[in-house]
């Protein structure tokens, strides 16, 4: 089953892919008249829409029944404002009536196209009444794609519903009938795949909204290296964290401090990070939402004890990166909330299995993680679910690219996101920002500029 969000998705990854609403919802009108005239086949038909583009599903599959059924709206034309659903209705070759007019004892079949998925109570007035109408209709009801006000206390309850491409949550027998699933030519990348659809998913700001409210993010890192840490930080700034603290040791202290006064900084006690750290690192994660730990961290065993002891200790959602990854690959298994970033070397360290031979689900179930494969192609699986990206160029091969993604990632994790959405959504915005950034920088580009163009991919995708 899929969520009503899950079906905007898909719809917006569709259109990405060169395939319109138009050309679904023309697909979806011809599955419905399929099982309205091997169902019922001489039955005289209404076909009842809205103004969405249920409505419009409903007004594509009269084209394909031509005489045999009449188009009734349920609201005047003016009212329908969805583009496809417009044309559908511009190109309708019969006349039209107005269901208030209408006398349903005329009829055998309904076809139900008054509200499709995502409809939210209280119905308006006239939905309402349509919806009483067809209670007590004495004929036989299909729906498309949902029934009208599913999950409402007063809902259309059809004999079959012509659900498109996969059942919708909350579908059973008991509400929706026999459930028909009609393929409407969704392709598999826009299913499998992440794309600007994505972006629907995105926690933006309530207009009300205070600092700290929308993100606050911990890293642990730096040690032999500085600048991963403050480029992972500056990337979850970047894709909308409010606020982000670096933990790191002496040496890094001030160099990262006089990149940017953005950052709250905290110094620990040595050179590089040691268990003795642990205590206090847990106290600053009272403070904030997630945590991400292991950029420009090194390989001091000093330090990959620290990291163990501090993912074990850790009670916050946690993203594992670079030189994290090296040291919790002793642990066999996870607690709760943990999404690992690695690249191929690094995965087969951490699952002791070469990359070809290997079922990323399996090592997920196995080790409670989440996995975020970064490569030409990202793949992001956590237990039973997996999606993969595509976006990105060969130029972000340069160093911190990495760093970038893993705080793109935490940065939507703080901001309330699960380690699965997060990943999808941040290796989507990541390959796209280094997209963008390739057509002005070429193969000159670097990891800062991936960083710089990530405001402009949430300005373009998000709706």
């Amino acid at each position: 089953m899929i969520s009503p969000l899950e079906s905007r998705i898909l719809d917006m990854n569709c259109e990405a892919l060169g395939i319109t609403i138009d050309t679904l919802m023309e697909s979806a009108g011809a599955a419905l008249a399929d099982v309205v005239t091997k169902e019922y086949s001489g039955k005289k038909i209404l076909i009842a829409v809205g103004a969405g583009n249920n409505g419009g599903d409903g007004m594509a599959c009269a084209k394909h029944l031509g005489k045999k059924a009449t188009v009734a709206l349920i609201y005047p034309p003016d009212m329908i404002k969805r583009e496809q659903a417009r044309r559908q209705f511009e190109n309708l070759e019969r006349k039209h009536v107005m269901f208030s007019d209408v006398s349903l004892d005329q009829y055998e079949l309904i076809v139900d196209c008054g509200l499709g998925v995502g409809a939210r109570p209280p119905l308006d007035p006239a939905m309402r009444e349509y919806v009483k109408r067809l209670r007590s209709f004495k004929g036989k009801i299909i729906s498309a794609d949902v029934p009208t006000g599913l999950g409402m206390k007063d809902a259309v309850v059809p004999h079959i519903t012509v659900t498109f491409h996969a059942e919708k949550e909350g579908m059973n027998k008991d509400n929706s009938g026999k459930i028909i699933v009609a393929d409407i030519g969704i392709p598999n990348e826009a299913i499998h795949a992440v794309g600007p659809g994505n972006m629907l998913i995105y926690p933006v700001p309530r207009e009300d909204s205070h600092k700290g409210e929308n993100g606050r993010l911990l890293i642990i890192g730096g040690g032999p290296y500085f600048g991963a840490p403050a480029m992972a930080a500056m990337a979850a700034l970047r894709v909308g964290a409010d606020i982000v603290r670096i933990a790191t040791p002496k040496r890094c202290f001030v160099p990262i401090s006089s990149i940017t006064p953005l950052f709250i900084m905290h110094q620990m006690s040595d050179e590089i990070i040691e268990e003795k750290d642990v205590k206090g690192l847990l106290e600053i994660t009272k403070n904030v939402d997630a945590v991400l730990i292991g950029p420009g961290l090194g390989t001091d065993e000093e330090t990959m004890t620290a990291v163990r002891e501090f993912a074990l200790r850790c009670d916050k959602p946690l993203i594992v990166d670079a030189d994290g990854i090296t040291a919790t690959a002793s642990m066999a298994v996870f607690p709760d909330d943990v999404l690992i970033t690695p690249h191929k070397g690094e995965f087969e360290r951490f699952s002791g299995f070469a990359l070809a031979s290997c079922d990323l689900m399996s090592i997920s179930k196995k080790r409670n993680v989440a996995i975020l494969l970064k490569g030409v192609t990202d793949v992001i699986v956590h237990n039973d679910r997996k999606k993969i990206n595509n976006t990105g160029t060969a130029a972000m091969t340069h160093g911190g690219t990495g760093d970038v993604l893993s705080g793109i990632v935490a940065g939507l994790v703080s901001k309330g996101m699960n380690m699965f959405d997060a990943a999808c959504l941040g290796a989507y915005i990541n390959g796209s920002a280094g997209e963008m950034a390739f057509d002005e920088k070429s193969y000159g580009l670097v990891a800062t500029d991936v960083i710089e163009t990530i405001p402009k991919i949430l300005k373009r995708d998000l709706k």
